[in-house]
């Protein structure tokens, strides 16, 4: 009873971060830092870096594996499930009923408002940035070498350069940087039996293996729809925004929906709160409703009669559609959070990982640091007044503790009345 109690509350606690977390991956990294690490004090800031560190290596959204991992933590693998749920159900209930709405859904959101929660994202980032980093690169030494680390992902922001960063700073602090304090003795207390890793890992290699073989032997759309979303989800190296050209050559290319359409979802999907990873929900239902000409021409060549196409139109299965495509693209994150948790503890009771971690928690907050510098405030800041919105919020949350779901209504209600 406990156990369900528990979960129940993880299941809320994230989805009231699912209804509020604006911003994309790095800022749903603040957002957890605040929740977690400052707020309620599950982990400490060590803790919380290596969970950073080890799903920015891990394929898949980052942000929705960290919350994975600490759903994992406190009620085991069904804690994981109810931390997803909570998490990505708001964003992805949105963007499945935004595929129905298409054709009236221009202009719900005024470009204040939408400006107010990037301003938001700003400073929920730059308070876990000088959190993190008082913690994590207490010298000088170390915070060198995250100014250092951040300069290459600033001017080269692809997810191979993130990659490399980390790998780099894991490089670095074998040879030059002490070992991390703690690390080697301090748990996260992830109670994962390595016989249920290695059987999530297995597990995640067959699908990969079989999907393409079961998907071409017939003509069914959700298996194909699992395929594709799977794949993305399993290969895909820095979050939601990276997933966005290969779901455009798998979705557009091959006509089944439109590029307008396509990048009408993209759209919606940068203005909630949320995984960006949900827009797999909407490429799904569109999928499904046929939105395209093209998908209509594309299913009618696979099927002889008239029977299966007439079916797609029935009010369930675009839902249906979304939620195959949802849980396929987030399966292997599920999968491999589980699988890479006790090799992880493992692999930090060595002297020398100790020092890999150091130049790891570097690299994570020159990660930090880049993303605060773009996009997060290139994208968000773009006068005087937004840089005083930004101010006001980060003092609110460093100095008074404000909870970030507040910061978030108070800088869209500021923006939206000096639009008004």
């Amino acid at each position: 009873m406990n156990h369900f109690l528990e979960n129940f509350r993880l299941f809320f606690i994230f989805l009231r971060l699912g209804l509020t977390s604006f911003g994309g991956p790095v800022a749903h990294i603040g957002f957890f830092h605040e929740a977690f690490v400052q707020r309620r004090k599950w982990l400490s800031e060590q803790d919380y870096a290596q969970l950073v560190s080890l799903c920015q290596i891990l394929p898949g959204p980052a942000s929705s594996q960290i919350g994975m991992s600490i759903g994992l933590m406190r009620g085991g693998i069904s804690g994981a499930l109810a931390a997803w749920l909570g998490f990505t159900l708001p964003s992805a209930l949105f963007m499945t009923a935004f595929a129905f709405v298409l054709s009236n859904f221009q202009g719900y959101l005024s470009s204040a408002l939408v400006r107010g929660l990037k301003l938001a994202a700003v400073a929920v980032v730059a308070q876990a940035l000088i959190s993190m980093t008082k913690s994590l690169c207490p010298d000088l030494k170390r915070k060198l070498l995250a100014c250092a680390l951040a300069l290459p992902l600033i001017f080269f922001g692809m997810p191979i350069v993130q990659f490399a960063v980390i790998i780099l700073g894991a490089c670095i602090g074998v040879f030059f940087l002490p070992e991390a304090i703690g690390a080697a003795h301090k748990s996260l207390l992830f109670k994962v039996p390595k016989r249920t890793a290695l059987i999530c890992l297995s597990l995640l290699a067959a699908v990969l293996c079989l999907l393409p073989l079961t998907a071409g032997l017939g003509e069914n759309l959700f298996l194909t729809l699992f395929d594709k979303f799977f794949r993305a989800g399993a290969f895909v190296f820095g979050g939601g925004h990276v997933v966005l050209p290969l779901l455009a050559s798998e979705f557009v290319e091959q006509k089944i929906v439109s590029k307008d359409v396509f990048l009408a979802g993209y759209g919606a999907a940068q203005a909630i709160p949320g995984p960006l990873f949900s827009f797999a929900g909407f490429l799904g239902a569109a999928s499904v409703l046929e939105i395209s000409t093209g998908a209509v021409q594309g299913i009618a060549a696979q099927r002889e009669n008239g029977l299966f196409a007439a079916q797609l139109f029935n009010q369930w299965l675009p839902w249906a559609g979304a939620g195959v495509s949802l849980v396929a693209v987030f399966l292997p994150s599920f999968l491999l959070v589980i699988g890479a948790i006790p090799f992880w503890e493992k692999f930090k009771d060595f002297h020398a990982a100790r020092r890999v971690i150091t130049g790891i928690n570097a690299a994570v907050v020159g990660l930090l640091l880049a993303a605060l510098i773009h996009p997060v405030s290139s994208t968000a800041i773009t006068n005087s007044g937004d840089v005083s919105i930004v101010l006001l919020c980060l003092a609110l949350l460093y100095f008074f503790r404000t909870p970030s779901w507040l910061i978030v209504l108070l800088s869209a209600a500021l923006t939206s009345l000096a639009a008004a």
